[in-house]
């Protein structure tokens, strides 16, 4: 049988990398799209040359006509990368092999191996942010839906393992759509601020004469990309942005799953992933797995150690770095491609989950009103004083029975009727500011503030 993909692709293909990633965002990062983006960054320069008047504009034109990624084998090129140390190298050999001998001299002038890497990764990084943001705007849509159908949905919240106070699960996914939100819209300002990289072989643009600055300008200027004041060559902020910006994607979508792993636990049950063909096991035919779950969490775990290594390969010597540099483009690719693959299936995950109230308050429930001891204790307050209150509250939680406990307790009764006490113990009255903090979350979310 063909294989689906072949290796030249760049994807992470093979049994394990469809696992990670997302096909549109993937294919924004393979092989032939970083490819593409170098021939990108090779046309804008020999256009921007010939806007300063660096370059005869027929060269350029004739450079152009071949910056076309079907004209170049990215396996033989990055075969050809080894002898020296990048693929920009070989590709440059090749362009200029392939242009008319009139335009050779014009090939990649002014440049250095780092401008064009660096500026392709930028428009790879770039290109991959749309579908990425459109996986991230679903994910926010789909946290937005349950927080508003749920806005009133009682269920016990969970602290330090344990059973602790009434919430909503309208307040818990508003959470989600807060951190999805906000990681969005840092992900969207990190993606337009990466700059354009065009500084020549130390940053100082000297092959350009005079003429440097306005070439670097309309190099930014035909890639749709930001200029930068001076070249980035060991300046990598840009990069880190980035990096941390997909780090606290890969956080949000990463919250999100760990709750809903938890809350689908057997024995827990108050949610469910939706699609009934997903999550079967090999050996437990009763099994479905919370499997998008599984995946976010497992491109979470994996964020940390990325955006680590783009931090730590950050500081580079002198004018231009050897090794540090060269460090950052696998990771960096590797971290795009998890923060799409967490943004698609956070987006399914929580479009087709399925709720169930009623298991809500059976374990809300289940705990004997034990939940309510803080508003019990509220209530006693008032009258001998917030420790006192604790105290007393806690002797009658220690009991068998938390009510009975409360009702037989002479201290706790000369100052609480039998109805106030069932007052206390309702969930529904001790929620508060619950649905308006909902309303909140969701107005941001509609007016673009979060």
């Amino acid at each position: 049988m063909r294989p689906s993909s072949s290796p030249s692709d760049g994807l992470p293909g093979g049994l394990l990398g469809g696992l990670s990633g997302a096909p549109d965002v993937d294919a924004e990062l393979g092989d032939p799209a970083l490819l593409r983006a170098m021939l990108d960054v090779e046309a804008a320069l020999a256009r921007a040359a010939a806007d300063a008047g660096v370059t005869p504009p027929a060269a350029a034109d004739a450079i152009v006509a071949h910056c076309h990624a079907g004209r170049y084998d990215p396996v033989a090129l990055g075969r050809a990368a080894d002898a020296a140390g990048n693929p920009v190298v070989p590709l440059v050999r090749e362009l200029t092999a392939a242009v008319p001998a009139s335009a050779r001299p014009w090939v990649h002038v002014g440049a250095t191996s780092q401008d064009v890497l660096d500026t392709a990764l930028t428009l790879v990084a770039v290109r991959a942010h749309d579908p990425l943001r459109r996986h991230l705007d679903a994910a926010v849509a789909a946290a937005a839906r349950l927080a508003a159908a749920h806005r009133d949905t009682v269920m016990v919240a969970r602290t330090l393992g344990q059973q602790a106070a009434p919430t909503t699960f309208g307040l818990k996914a508003a959470g989600w759509l807060t951190g999805l939100a906000d990681a969005r819209d840092r992900l969207r300002q990190a993606a337009a601020a990466q700059p354009a990289q065009l500084g020549g072989a130390v940053g100082t643009l000297a092959a350009f004469g005079p003429a440097g600055p306005q070439v670097a300008e309309r190099f930014a200027a035909h890639l749709g990309l930001p200029a930068t004041a001076l070249p980035w060559h060991t300046r990598r902020q840009p990069r880190l942005d980035l990096a941390a910006a997909c780090g606290g994607l890969l956080v949000a979508t990463g919250k999100a799953a760990l709750d809903v792993g938890l809350l689908a636990q057997t024995e827990v049950g108050e949610v469910a992933e939706g699609d009934a063909g997903r999550g079967g096991s090999s050996a437990m035919p009763h099994k479905r797995n919370p499997v998008d779950s599984v995946l976010v969490t497992a491109a979470t775990r994996r964020a940390p150690g990325l955006v680590a290594t783009l931090f730590a390969a950050a500081v580079h010597e002198h004018e231009r770095a050897a090794g540090a540099w060269h460090a950052e483009w696998e990771p960096l690719l590797d971290l795009l491609r998890c923060a799409g693959g967490a943004a698609a299936r956070c987006a399914r995950m929580l479009a087709g989950l399925r709720v169930h109230p009623g298991r809500m308050r059976e374990n809300l429930d289940a705990a004997g009103g034990l939940v309510l001891a803080e508003a019990v204790a509220a209530r006693l307050a008032p009258a001998v004083g917030r420790g006192v209150a604790h105290d007393l509250v806690a002797r009658a939680a220690a009991a068998p029975a938390f009510r009975a406990a409360l009702l037989a307790d002479p201290d706790i009764r000369a100052h609480l009727s039998e109805a106030d006490v069932d007052e206390a113990l309702d969930p529904r009255r001790w929620l508060g500011s619950a649905g308006r903090l909902v309303d909140r979350a969701l107005a941001a979310t509609r007016d673009g503030h979060g």
